[in-house]
């Protein structure tokens, strides 16, 4: 059985009860394995089998429930965004109206609740605002009924509709309270004001959300809509979704390119800083690889399209950060739980409400009874608490890409902030990663040739970094390869293969060690000095002695020493694993100050040395390039590769740095941090809202101090907890980390 993962924009959610519905409607789908809805971006990711189920199954499935799924657009995120927008303008409209009827119903009940025909004026104008600008309320609660849910629509549609119903009474039969001696009272007020009130949080709410994925915008944003391109040997200009794998498009001076490709002709310098982070702008000629949202500078060229659509890097990195804005945190998992049971509970608490006061209520049972029952149906609002945990995730995330640190879930976000060891892969995370050789020493001169050729051979066949190196220094020689057999690369050591019947090698010492092959005491003295000068020494030997030594050293980065000690400053044990020797690795350890480092590490010791700081306790951050270290980037508690695009960077990873600067790691734990703080004071307020909110709707302060909390306050306090706690994480937006 073959599952698929597909996220679709879902419409219609108004609350974080809404999300659990459509959730526990998509997990009932036959077919569908796994399910998550994320109310405050509106998708839902679904892992399915599509042999059992199609889209359409998922779509009619959330249709029953009153929701909808986006499944058959060209451009899904189009069609979610003119969704929104239309959901915004219906919103305002809704609130606006609302008000207006409600303004004088307030009057009237508040003021001049005994002027003639008073109570027939406010029911005039309360119904519209009831049934008609707050309609949705009733039909969502129905349809949730219907499939023995609830949602933040059933507190409203009962809330209101009770009030209105009980006040309509009340104006038509008066002399039914009269008779027992207690004033007919209404609560047309109540009832439009909630509804205003509601829809004025929920306006709020929508234009703070579209906030929260800005940095989505911004990533789409640097794809051009329409591209240049060669048809049959004339330019022409077309739409970006006409392109194809092969087709020849034209790049002129300050444009976007549109997709990722190689250059056939011409040159430029592009600016590929959204993609490396590096502020210098990269030459570009024939051959050479370009991306998809990079800058072309002054030159002009044309290029293949080799990636086109979902394909590109762009696309990749715009997909990882929707994954992380719509993934989530442990944390609200708890949250998720306490949201699908919240309506229950809170119909239960109202009901109990209901009783104790017809029991002990005295003279007015009925009406407290109701009015506060009324009020905790109004008061109580899953949506704070939905919010609470998304909302952060959604602008940390946003965050996160803004400062080139891209997040691929909300479990990582969450738990960087406990990170107490970090460790660093040396070669392209401490240094460049761009290595030269610095020294070619052969201890024999007359016969370097033909063994140049050997070793260019073999090394041309090597995938491992080093070999590029001598790659090139050979090639800039003109050294021609020639012909070898029984190539074999060994895994940590280096390569070996035969020419004309005879085995040489080209690796470290260990290399040597395992081949029988001695170091002369003068090579060893060589090999000890250019260590110790931070190089990585590289031998060429046949089968009996060694033939060169070479040396090859790898930059280290400006700041890197800056961003260790960052970490150092934050009590954060920071380590070295290479597969270099003890010198090279003590060398560069000296120069950025690290106090721990192991050398002469194989792949697979990296996750053991992972493994063994995390059965001491330690939440273990791990950064390397993702592809060599993939093993311990798996392992690690928190992933983080350093890449420039890298796909496969990307797939291992947890986050992302698509920048070469270490001091983006310091950034990102602070992230995580700020982060986690700012769920963590939603949460609070989110809770202690409802702990204080429901008791005081109850009325529990009525024995005390006669103290009874209006429907229409209650109404408005419930709006104003989801704004405050949107707006609490929008805060991060302008925090510096």
């Amino acid at each position: 059985m073959k599952y698929i993962k597909q996220t679709f924009p879902v419409l219609e959610m108004t609350c974080a009860a809404c999300a659990v519905s459509v959730e526990s409607m998509l997990k009932s789908v036959s077919g569908v394995k796994d399910v998550g809805v994320n109310y405050a971006n509106q998708s839902a990711w679904i892992e399915y089998d599509n042999k059992l189920a199609q889209p359409g199954d998922l779509q009619n499935a959330v249709r029953s429930i009153g929701y909808d799924l986006v499944v058959d657009a060209e451009d899904p995120q189009a069609v979610k965004e003119e969704a929104q927008r239309r959901q915004y303008e219906q919103v305002k409209k809704r609130t606006i109206w609302s008000s207006i009827l409600a303004v004088p119903v307030v009057i009237i009940g508040m003021f001049f609740m005994d002027m003639p025909y008073g109570n027939y004026i406010s029911m005039l104008l309360a119904a519209p605002v009831v049934f008609y600008f707050g309609r949705h309320f009733f039909v969502n609660a129905w349809k949730q009924a219907r499939h023995k849910m609830a949602n933040m629509d059933t507190l409203v549609a009962l809330s209101t509709g009770i009030a209105f119903l009980f006040s309509t009474f009340n104006t038509f039969f008066p002399e039914f309270w009269h008779a027992r001696g207690v004033h007919a009272h209404v609560y047309f007020e109540a009832a439009t004001v909630v509804i205003a009130f509601i829809s004025l949080g929920k306006l709020l709410e929508e234009k703070a959300k579209s906030n929260t994925s800005s940095a989505i915008k911004k990533l789409m944003g640097l794809q051009p809509k329409t591209v240049r391109m060669i048809v049959e040997g004339v330019e022409q200009e077309i739409p970006i979704a006409s392109v194809k794998t092969g087709n020849v498009i034209i790049v002129r001076p300050g444009e976007k390119i549109p997709v990722d490709g190689k250059v056939l002709s011409g040159s430029s310098f592009v600016d590929e800083s959204m993609i490396s982070g590096e502020p210098v702008p990269v030459e570009k000629k024939s051959g050479e690889k370009v991306f998809a949202g990079t800058v072309n500078q002054k030159g002009s060229f044309q290029f293949e399209a080799e990636k086109v659509g979902g394909d590109t890097i762009l696309a990749h990195i715009i997909k990882m950060v929707q994954e992380a804005q719509g993934s989530k945190a442990p944390v609200q998992r708890l949250v998720d739980k306490i949201a699908g049971i919240f309506v229950p509970v809170v119909v239960s608490i109202s009901i109990l409400t209901f009783t104790v006061w017809m029991i002990f209520g005295g003279d007015n049972a009925f009406t407290h009874a109701l009015l506060t029952s009324v009020t905790v149906l109004v008061i109580a609002c899953p949506c704070a608490l939905g919010l609470a945990t998304p909302t952060a995730i959604m602008v940390g995330v946003g965050k996160g890409a803004e400062n080139n640190i891209l997040i691929k879930d909300a479990e990582s976000l969450e738990l960087a902030h406990k990170v107490n060891a970090v460790i660093l892969d040396k070669t392209g995370t401490i240094t460049e990663g761009k290595p030269t050789v610095t020294d070619m020493l052969w201890t024999s001169p007359d016969g370097m040739g033909t063994f140049k050729n050997i070793l260019y051979a073999l090394e041309i066949q090597s995938e491992h970094p080093l070999a590029e190196a001598v790659v090139k220094r050979l090639s800039e020689e003109e050294v021609q390869p020639i012909t070898t057999h029984h190539f074999e690369s060994i895994t940590g050591m280096g390569v070996k293969a035969s020419a004309d019947a005879q085995a040489y090698y080209v690796g470290n010492r260990k290399l040597m060690d395992k081949y029988g092959i001695t170091l002369p005491e003068k090579l060893q003295h060589d090999s000890m000095r250019l260590q110790q000068e931070a190089k990585t020494v590289v031998y060429f030997s046949d089968h009996t002695h060694v033939i060169a030594t070479m040396a090859i050293a790898d930059k280290i980065k400006p700041t890197s020493k800056n961003a260790i000690q960052l970490l150092q400053h934050r009590g954060i044990e920071v380590y070295m694993l290479t597969g270099d020797n003890e010198y090279t690795a003590m060398a560069v350890a000296r120069q950025v100050g690290l106090k721990h480092y192991k050398s002469e590490v194989m792949p697979s010791e990296k996750a053991e040395f992972v493994k063994q700081l995390q059965v001491q306790g330690k939440v273990v951050a791990m950064v390397g390039d993702g592809i060599n270290d993939s093993h311990a980037l798996a392992q690690a508690d928190v992933s983080i590769a350093m890449a420039k695009g890298s796909d496969i960077a990307m797939d291992v990873a947890k986050m992302t740095l698509i920048t070469s600067d270490l001091q983006s790691i310091p950034k990102a734990l602070n992230l995580s941090s700020k982060t986690v703080r700012g769920i963590r004071q939603n949460l609070f307020w989110a809770f202690i809202y409802n702990i204080i909110g429901i008791p005081l709707a109850a009325g529990v302060l009525y024995p005390l101090n006669g103290f009874l909390l209006d429907p229409m306050i209650a109404g408005a306090a419930m709006a104003l907890s989801s704004v405050s706690v949107v707006g609490n994480s929008l805060r991060l937006k302008a925090a510096k980390i």
